[in-house]
């Protein structure tokens, strides 16, 4: 049978597929809309589980906060190139599940998944019939919340570096700035009461092993060493915690002292960066065109 203009118009409407596929689903399918919308739903399906190995190391961080500032989400949703992740389609999917986490206070990605959107259907779903519309893998990867006492300051840097700080006390403006300054320079704890024992440990060994290789060093007395190790330790716990590294907006005072002067005190932070973590493939171009070209 012949397939109609306005058949093929239709099912592209309710699919968001191409018009060659919309048009072999109705031939196969005897033109019939509903068979042909689920045949292609099906195709679509066994798509995304085939790109499902696939890196998906590009992506969108996505925040959503509550009304009154004290309840946010974080969401990291990839692809595979940063084409896709620029397209309209992709970040409104990565929207939607931002804005989901946060209404039902969703931080685990398999409930995430299963969560029902707007029209009825799992964000799952909606992942896979995605994949199956723009030919790449994508995948939630994580979600978090963040919730605090007084205010939750929300940070993103384009769409690639998101970063959430809470607040035991102190105005959002002081929230947003802290946010912002663990955008930039990503501490790797809050205090020096966070870092584990363990890894002060190991710095302690690596600066003793240091200053024992320095010949300057070596007729001062064990107690100077004592000291000047302690020195070194504190500087490094300075460096790798947020409460003492200098802050981002003014290197003039600590975040610390910063915080002190507008009495605000922050509770804790969460910071996701795209495709941190994943190794990514590494691609030799000019090997692909010569394989390409010459079949070899």
């Amino acid at each position: 049978m012949s397939v109609t203009a306005e058949a093929v118009k239709i099912l592209r409407e309710r699919t968001g597929a191409g018009m060659m596929e919309c048009k072999k689903a109705l031939t196969e399918t005897a033109g019939d809309l509903d068979a042909a919308a689920e045949l292609m739903r099906k195709s679509g399906l066994a798509k995304a589980d085939k790109k499902a190995s696939r890196i998906a190391a590009e992506g969108v961080i996505v925040l959503e906060r509550s009304a009154d500032g004290k309840l946010a989400a974080i969401v990291e949703v990839n692809c595979e190139t940063d084409f896709v992740a620029r397209e309209a389609d992709f970040k409104n999917f990565a929207a939607n599940a931002g804005k989901l986490a946060l209404a039902n206070r969703i931080a685990d990605v398999d409930a995430l998944l299963a969560a029902k959107l707007a029209d009825g259907g799992t964000v799952d779903e909606a992942r896979r019939a995605l994949i199956a519309k723009i030919g790449e893998n994508v995948s939630v990867r994580r979600v978090a919340l963040l919730e605090a006492p007084a205010v939750v300051g929300a940070y993103l840097h384009g769409s690639r570096i998101g970063a959430l700080v809470a607040l035991k006390s102190g105005e959002e403006g002081v929230a947003k700035d802290v946010a912002m300054h663990v955008a930039a320079i990503n501490p790797a704890h809050l205090s020096v009461n966070d870092v584990p024992a363990e890894v002060v440990a190991k710095e302690k060994e690596i600066q003793l092993e240091q200053i024992k290789l320095d010949p300057k060093n070596a007729s001062k007395p064990e107690d100077m060493l004592v000291k000047i190790i302690d020195g070194k330790l504190r500087k490094w716990q300075g460096e790798i915690t947020l409460l003492g590294q200098l802050f981002v907006k003014d290197d003039k005072q600590t975040v610390e002292q910063y915080l002190k002067a507008n009495k605000a005190e922050v509770t804790a932070y969460l910071r996701f960066e795209v495709g941190a973590g994943i190794e990514k493939k590494q691609e030799d171009f000019a090997a692909e065109v010569r394989k390409q070209a010459f079949g070899g």
